[in-house]
């Protein structure tokens, strides 16, 4: 239900991820409830989508919730979904401002209908074929799902006719992966864990990868920043002796 991936070759550093580790300790450490801590980190991603426009960064992709996360209360999933809907509703006509393209993926389904019908219009609504940003929202997604949900796909395409064994290759598969862009060079963790956490585990296969010790709320543009100076100053060879 995304939009169609953009070409993102051009520069040196394209496609930043994050992983916004550590909403509910931050909360537990303020004596705050847990969704108040996630209300704080929205917040936070505002700052970082701004920084990214002024950075002229490609697209940013944001680990919202993974499929694992559903295994969480009651009481806080149903306080994200009420904190998607509000986001929604509130940082749309900003986005479209400034010209962001907004881009869910993940099993958007179980959301619900009311969460579907806010994600399909806030696409819509901020579709551009010239973004200064394509912010893609990771909602109910997980890693190792879509590479076999890709590998069925591909299977299916096989089956029918429709491709041949040698038409399938690295490329292809991350078009057809249900990820907007299918080569990630930053990866960015808050909260001090160091894993991936079954984040973009085929398009971060080269990606450079930060581990930060703050706390999602506590993280600032000024980290963000400093990441982006950090990466510039690392010497890609992708297997290569340079």
């Amino acid at each position: 239900m995304g939009h169609p991936k953009i070409n993102t070759e051009s520069t040196l550093l394209n496609n930043v991820a994050i992983i916004m580790d550590g909403n509910g300790r931050w909360a537990k450490a303020n004596k705050l409830k847990i969704t108040q801590g996630h209300e704080r980190g929205v917040r936070v991603v505002k700052e970082i989508v701004q920084e990214c426009v002024i950075q002229k960064i490609t697209s940013l992709t944001i680990y919202a919730f993974s499929s694992e996360n559903w295994s969480r209360p009651e009481s806080e999933i149903n306080g994200i979904k009420k904190l998607i809907v509000k986001a929604i509703s509130d940082q749309v006509p900003e986005l479209i401002e400034k010209r962001v393209l907004l881009n869910f993926f993940g099993d958007i389904e179980s959301f619900g209908a009311n969460i579907i019908k806010r994600i399909s219009d806030a696409q819509n609504n901020t579709y551009t074929k010239d973004p200064s940003l394509q912010l893609n929202v990771a909602l109910g997604y997980g890693g190792r799902s879509d590479i076999v949900n890709t590998t069925k796909f591909l299977a299916q395409e096989f089956k029918q006719g429709n491709i041949s064994l040698d038409n399938i290759n690295e490329d292809l598969f991350g078009k057809v992966s249900e990820v907007p862009n299918d080569k990630i060079d930053l990866v960015i963790r808050t909260g001090g864990d160091k894993r991936l956490s079954n984040f973009l585990l085929f398009q971060a296969a080269y990606a450079e990868i930060m581990f930060i010790d703050k706390l999602w709320p506590d993280f600032t543009k000024e980290d963000f920043i400093a990441c982006l100076e950090s990466f510039k100053k690392v010497e890609r060879r992708f297997g290569k002796r340079i």
